[in-house]
C-alpha cells in the first residue's frame, strides 16, 4: 500500500518497526480539508497491565506503536488509577473517586444502604461522553464497559452515540470457551451473540475487532462534519490470557531464564530511560515467591508458556493500537486528535503464585484458560510491590503517555512528566481542552464537581499543581498522596509512610520518626472518606473469596508447589 504524505510522520516515529495497515482504513481527506479548532479526543485504556509492562517503561515486550505515542507525545511517570477495573473506569469516565460515582467495587457487588456500593454509574455523576456530546461532539466507544449493563446502566444511555461493549470484558475471541459471559456483546444496545456477522467477519481477535469498530466510527464523525471523542477500553490483557498462535510462538522459550532475571534486567533498562531514580532500590521478592531453581524443568516451560501469552497480548494489542492511530492519520485527523493511553490497574496477580495454565485447547486458544499468576504480575508491575487490589504503588500505578501533535510544543515531545496524575484528571483535561462546560446539574440530577484538575498545562511545559491530596481505598486498602509524601496501609493493618522522592518503592517507612505527619495525613483521609461515601469494607462482600483468606497477591488460591517458595 502506498503510503501518503500524512502517514509519514508517524511511521517514521516508530523507527521502521511498523506493520502494515489494516484492512479497514479511511480514505485520505482533500489536503485542503479545513481542521476543527476543538480537538478529537481518543482514550485508550488496557486492562490488568502493570508498570514496566511497555517497551518506554522498561519491557523486553517490543511495543513500536505505544512507544512512537510516547516519543511524539509526554509520558506521566507517577499516574495512578484505582487499583480495580470497575472503581478505575468509573473513576475515568466520570471524573470522581470510585465510591462517588457507586462503584467503589466491582460491578455486582450492591450493598443495601451504601452509597458507594450500588454496581453502576449513579445519576449524580456526568461521563466523558455526556460532556463531550453536550458540547456537539461525535461519541463513540468500543470495548469493554464494566460500569453498570447488569443493572441497566449501558454506554447507550450515558452518552455515547455509537457503541460496541462487552459487559464485563474478558472477550478474545467469538464463541471462547472462558468466561461464558464473554458469548455475547451490545450494538447500541441491542444484544447480539459474539459469533453474529454483525460483530466481525470470521474468527475475529478482539484487539482488532475493536479497531475496526472505532475507524467506522471515526467515519461517521467526519460524515457528520464533527470532532470526535472515542473510548477505547481494550480487553487486553485481562484473564483468561489469549492471543493468536503465531504471536504466542514469537514469545515462547524468551521466558525459560525466570522471573527474577528478567526483572533486574527491566529495573536497569528503566533507569536508563529514565523512568525511575538511577539510585532507586529493587524490592526483595514478596511472600509466597517461588524460587525459579526450585522448580523442575516441566514446571519452568508451564511458567513459561502462560508469560509468552501474556507477552503476546501485549504485542497485539500494540499492533491494534498502530493499525488506529495510522487510520487517524490517513483519514487526515491525527494532527488535531489528543490521544490519552493508560490502564486500569497493576499487574494481576489472582491466581496466586502457580498461576493457571489450564482448559482444552492449545495455550492462548479459544478453549484455553491461562492466568499469569503472582510471580509474572511481580515482573509487570517492576520496580514495585503488590498488585491489583492494593494500594501500593505496584496496584495504582502505570504508564500514563498523551499524545497531540497540535498541542503538545514540540520541543517538550519525547519527554516526561514527573508531577503525579490521577484518573480524575481526565474529565478536567477534556473540558480544558475542548472548551466543554462542566454541568452542576445533568438530566434533573445535581452533579458532583470534578475531583482532579485539568493536565493540559504539562502540554505546554508547564507544573501540574494540585491543592489537595490524592485518595485511594480499595476493600480497605487505602493510601494518601500529598506532594512527595505517601501514606498507605493494608486492610486493617496500621498506616505506613514513604516519601516518594526518594523510595518509590515503598521500602522504607518513615512513620516512627513522622508520627505528626502521619496523624495529618490520616485524619485528611478519614475526612475524604466520609465525605465520598467510602463505606467500610467486609471481606464478606467480596462473593470470590468464597469465605477464603484474601491472600498477598489478592486471591484465595492455594499454593500448588509450597516446597519452590523462596525462604
Amino acid at each position: 500500500m502506498k503510503t501518503t504524505k500524512r502517514m509519514a510522520p508517524f511511521l517514521q516515529s516508530l523507527g521502521g518497526a511498523a506493520i502494515g495497515l489494516a484492512a479497514c482504513v479511511l480514505p485520505a481527506q482533500a489536503a485542503d480539508k479545513p481542521q476543527p479548532t476543538r480537538p478529537n479526543v481518543v482514550v485508550i485504556l488496557l486492562d490488568d497491565v502493570g508498570f514496566s509492562d511497555i517497551s518506554s517503561f522498561g519491557s523486553e515486550v517490543p511495543t513500536p506503536n505505544i512507544d512512537a505515542l510516547a516519543n511524539g507525545g509526554l509520558s506521566f511517570t507517577q499516574f495512578y488509577n484505582t487499583a480495580r477495573c470497575s472503581p478505575s473506569r468509573a473513576s475515568l469516565l466520570t471524573g470522581t473517586y470510585p465510591h462517588q460515582a457507586g462503584l467503589g467495587h466491582l460491578e455486582g457487588v450492591d450493598i443495601p444502604g451504601s452509597k458507594g456500593l450500588r454496581s453502576k454509574l449513579l445519576d449524580r455523576v456526568v461521563t466523558l461522553a455526556e460532556v463531550a456530546k453536550s458540547t456537539g461532539y461525535y461519541t463513540a466507544m468500543a470495548g469493554k464497559w464494566h460500569v453498570g449493563i447488569g443493572h441497566g446502566v449501558g454506554p447507550w444511555q450515558r452518552g455515547f452515540d455509537r457503541s460496541l461493549t462487552s459487559a464485563f470484558g474478558s472477550l478474545y475471541y467469538p464463541g471462547q470457551a472462558q468466561p461464558p459471559a464473554t458469548r455475547f456483546l451490545y450494538i447500541d444496545g441491542e444484544k447480539v451473540p459474539t459469533r453474529s456477522p454483525s460483530v466481525g467477519k470470521g474468527r475475529w481477535y478482539a484487539s482488532d475487532m475493536f479497531v475496526e469498530w472505532q475507524t467506522k466510527f471515526v467515519h461517521e464523525a467526519q460524515a457528520q462534519r464533527k470532532p470526535f471523542f472515542l473510548y477505547m477500553p481494550f480487553t487486553a490483557a485481562h484473564f483468561p490470557l489469549m492471543a493468536p498462535p503465531e504471536d504466542v510462538a514469537r514469545f515462547k522459550g524468551r521466558y525459560m531464564r525466570g522471573w527474577e532475571v528478567i526483572r533486574r534486567e527491566r529495573f536497569e533498562r528503566q533507569k536508563a530511560l529514565g523512568i525511575i531514580a538511577a539510585d532507586a532500590e529493587l524490592p526483595p521478592p514478596l511472600p509466597n515467591t517461588y524460587d525459579w531453581d526450585k522448580l523442575s524443568a516441566a514446571d519452568k516451560d508451564s511458567f513459561d508458556t502462560m508469560m509468552a501469552v501474556y507477552a503476546a497480548v501485549m504485542s497485539h494489542v500494540d499492533r491494534s493500537i498502530g493499525t488506529l492511530v495510522r487510520n487517524i492519520e490517513q483519514a487526515g485527523e491525527l494532527d488535531n486528535t489528543l490521544i490519552l493511553f493508560m490502564c486500569d490497574n497493576g499487574g494481576n496477580a489472582e491466581s496466586g503464585p502457580d498461576g493457571r495454565l489450564a482448559g482444552k485447547g492449545a495455550p492462548g486458544s479459544a478453549q484455553s484458560n491461562v492466568w499469569a499468576g503472582m510471580n509474572w504480575a511481580t515482573l509487570q508491575n517492576t520496580p514495585f510491590r503488590y498488585f491489583k487490589h492494593f494500594t501500593e504503588e505496584g496496584g495504582i500505578a502505570t504508564p500514563f503517555i498523551a499524545y497531540w501533535p497540535r498541542g503538545i510544543a514540540p520541543a517538550l515531545r519525547g519527554t516526561k512528566v514527573r508531577d503525579p496524575g490521577h484518573l480524575i484528571d481526565v474529565m478536567p483535561t477534556l473540558v480544558d481542552v475542548t472548551g466543554a462546560a462542566y454541568p452542576a446539574k445533568f438530566g434533573g440530577h445535581e452533579i458532583i464537581p470534578m475531583q482532579g484538575r485539568s493536565m493540559a498545562p504539562a502540554f505546554s511545559g508547564k507544573p501540574l499543581s494540585r491543592d489537595r491530596p490524592l485518595f485511594w481505598e480499595h476493600e480497605g486498602n487505602r493510601a494518601v498522596r500529598d506532594g512527595r509524601w505517601k501514606l498507605v496501609a493494608r486492610f486493617r493493618q496500621p498506616w505506613q509512610l514513604f516519601d516518594m522522592n526518594a523510595d518509590r518503592a515503598e521500602l522504607h517507612d518513615l512513620a516512627a520518626g513522622e508520627a505528626d505527619r502521619v496523624v495529618r495525613m490520616a485524619r485528611q483521609w478519614d475526612e475524604w472518606a466520609a465525605a465520598s461515601d467510602v463505606d467500610p469494607w467486609d471481606e464478606a462482600y467480596d462473593n470470590h473469596l468464597k469465605s477464603r483468606v484474601r491472600m498477598n497477591w489478592g486471591g484465595a488460591d492455594t499454593i500448588q508447589r509450597p516446597e519452590a517458595v523462596v525462604k
